[in-house]
């Protein structure tokens, strides 16, 4: 969300005092299950639901769906934190949403949705709070004016009756857990992180209720977990230490509950980290956004349902905290860089994810705020920052949501950001209405073709990481009896096999080239924990202790103990698709070895891996138990597909 939080975190720094906002009331939030979207309302060019391809998002048939989004805020909070929550002055940019999306009050519902597929929109990020679930204080006739039948509602209801007006009209819905409590983000606000001022359990139950609630509407095709996950004043977020700040284990084990326990057919978005560090000269500071990505991604129960989400603003930078004045360092912002070095820090920091084909990280990347003042903009460098981005968001083909898509305005004039305002009478200014500099660039943005049509599928690889508990991906084990338990147990998901190890790190590579999925539809598995299918004469690691699938099974998932190995799992294969013939030994116990030209991606950054070649499967892992050895994995037995 636009807005400068480091300047507060520098202050609460200096004051040593931490201002923390004021518990949410219990209230008991309303647990309907609202219902579906009328799907002759406005018929669709798409048909839900969505999931990905690579670096696609495509729908029900395999047809691209770019995501055109902008972000209609008010649910999350426009309250600044203080003076009185009935003050519009007390609003960000004096505009008081009444804890509901904002506009309501000036506008028909109809005429607001109307007007976003009038510019273009196909789709809408639609940010909540923790605290709207249960708030049940009833909106006024002031609140809603231009849509009285929403008076008496609950904030809850309001935004179930706007995701069925959106969702009637054709439009697809993501759902943002953007803040804790309801107010503006994001400075030092209780809302750094998805458990800031509640608990992680908290978190992730308000997230299958919510999942829950629109099930039954398959044009709420995602759910976009957090916002801006950043530094509050003592700690930082990190991506995979195993801590209570850690994002990626927090996210990988929401989007994993959502899927398997609420809704497997929403799109799972997950956004890099904001920030980390002190804003000043000469301490550690910066954007990580998703860098950490390249070396540590997610691999949800079911494949093809990850998007990663990514922020800018040109008054922002990759060290840069967007502060003036107190927070303010001597980094570049964004719109300090040149045409070249913009396009390099934006590939480094986000668009690397879908530029790279065939690895663990491989992903859409959904830009889901960037935005520039408006009218009352008249800088240079912002403006020529918002046009090169624009480029970059052509060039590359990439979804993206603009912040914010409804404000305010009198005569014209107010928060410019917004690409439609509407004043107190009601009279609307938009983006295209002849005075705003934005009019050409945005028309380029969303009429400029991108790819369409069928998106064939493709090779999927996914990383396991069980480096601080279990990373079971695959539904069928989920679902099943603990299977070696007191280790920390990883498996492919349902559909891939593994094809790769690390010697040390515990790190697995997944894939289903070659042969797509092996799986039996009957299923059956065996975990293996001695050298019983290891044939008289054909010990392929001689000297090593080797855990070895059956014939006709293929090694899907591992165990570990420590560093140790601890049991092989062995997934039953369709019959057909593997051969028991032939077969070699993959050594990394000394260096690399992965082939001459390896997909997947460096799935185990600074360890020694081996890796089947795409027309193998694995059957098998060998260590070695003698003195001065981890035990850790030092070859893999690889056979020939069949």
């Amino acid at each position: 969300m636009r807005g400068s939080w480091v300047p507060k975190i520098a202050s609460a720094l200096l004051l040593l005092v931490l201002s923390a906002p004021a518990p949410a009331a219990a209230r008991t939030a309303d647990r309907t299950t609202v219902p579906a979207a009328d799907p002759a309302a406005a018929p669709a060019d798409w048909t839900p639901p969505l999931s990905t391809r690579g670096r696609w998002i495509v729908d029900a048939n395999g047809d691209r769906f770019k995501l055109r989004s902008g972000n209609w805020h008010g649910a999350s909070g426009t309250w600044n934190g203080s003076g009185s929550a009935d003050d519009d002055a007390s609003h960000h940019a004096g505009e008081n949403s009444h804890r509901i999306p904002l506009g309501l009050d000036r506008a028909p519902m109809t005429e607001i949705v109307a007007s976003f597929q009038e510019i273009g929109i196909n789709s809408v990020r639609l940010p909540f709070s923790n605290e709207m679930i249960r708030d049940t204080r009833p909106v006024t006739a002031g609140d809603v004016t231009a849509n009285p039948g929403l008076e008496g509602k609950t904030p809850l209801q309001v935004y179930d009756a706007v995701v069925r007006a959106l969702t009637d009209a054709g439009l697809a819905v993501i759902l943002n857990n953007h803040t804790n409590t309801t107010r503006w983000c994001c400075g030092v606000d209780g809302n750094e992180r998805w458990n800031a001022s509640q608990s992680a359990d908290t978190w992730e139950n308000d997230w299958l209720f919510m999942a829950g609630r629109y099930r039954d509407n398959p044009r709420v095709v995602g759910a976009d977990l957090y916002n801006e996950v950043r530094r509050s004043v003592w700690d930082d977020p990190n991506w995979g230490l195993g801590d209570g700040h850690d994002w990626f284990a927090a996210s990988q084990r929401a989007g994993d509950r959502i899927l398997t326990e609420a809704n497997p057919n929403l799109l799972i978005i997950v956004e890099g980290i904001n920030w980390t560090g002190l804003p000043v000269d000469g301490f550690p500071h910066g954007r990580p956004t998703l860098e950490p990505v390249r070396d540590l991604s997610h691999t949800l129960v079911d494949s093809g349902k990850l998007v990663y989400s990514a922020h800018f603003y040109g008054y922002t930078g990759p060290r840069h905290s967007g502060a003036t004045g107190i927070g303010e360092t001597s980094d570049p912002r964004y719109q300090d860089l040149t045409p070249a070095e913009l396009v390099d820090v934006l590939n480094r920091q986000a668009f690397f994810v879908t530029g790279d084909t065939d690895r663990h990280y491989t992903a859409p990347v959904w830009v889901s705020e960037f935005g520039v003042g408006g009218r009352e903009e008249t800088g240079t460098a912002p403006r020529a920052w918002f046009e090169r981005f624009v480029d970059h968001l052509i060039r590359t083909d990439a979804d993206f949501a603009y912040w914010p898509l409804v404000g305010w305005h009198e005569n014209r004039r107010g928060n410019g950001w917004a690409l439609l305002h509407w004043d107190a009478a009601g009279r609307r200014t938009a983006v295209h209405d002849g005075d705003d500099w934005r009019s050409d660039a945005w028309r380029r943005l969303v009429e400029t073709p991108g790819r369409t049509g069928h998106v064939p599928p493709v090779t999927e690889w996914a990383m396991l990481s069980p480096d601080h508990g279990d990373f079971v991906a695959s539904r069928r084990m989920r679902a099943l009896p603990d299977w070696d338990p007191g280790a920390r147990k990883a498996a492919c998901p349902d559909g891939l096999r593994l094809a790769g190890l690390s010697h040390t790190g515990n790190r697995g590579l997944c894939t289903d080239a070659g042969a797509g999925a092996l799986d039996d539809p009957g299923g059956g598995h065996e975990v293996v924990k001695d050298e019983r299918h290891v044939a008289p004469g054909r010990d392929w690691a001689s000297g090593y202790t080797k855990l070895q699938c059956a014939d006709g099974h293929f090694l899907a998932g591992y165990s570990v103990r420590g560093a140790a190995v601890s049991a092989a799992l062995c997934r039953k294969a369709a019959p057909g698709t593997l051969t028991a013939a032939g077969g070699r030994t993959v050594w990394f116990d000394r260096g690399d070895n992965r082939g001459t030209a390896p997909k997947g991606g460096d799935f185990a950054r600074g360890h020694y891996k081996g890796q089947c070649a795409d027309d193998e499967y694995a059957a098998g892992i060998a260590w070695t138990g003698r003195i001065g050895s981890a035990r850790t994995p030092d070859a893999l037995y690889c056979r020939p597909l069949g």
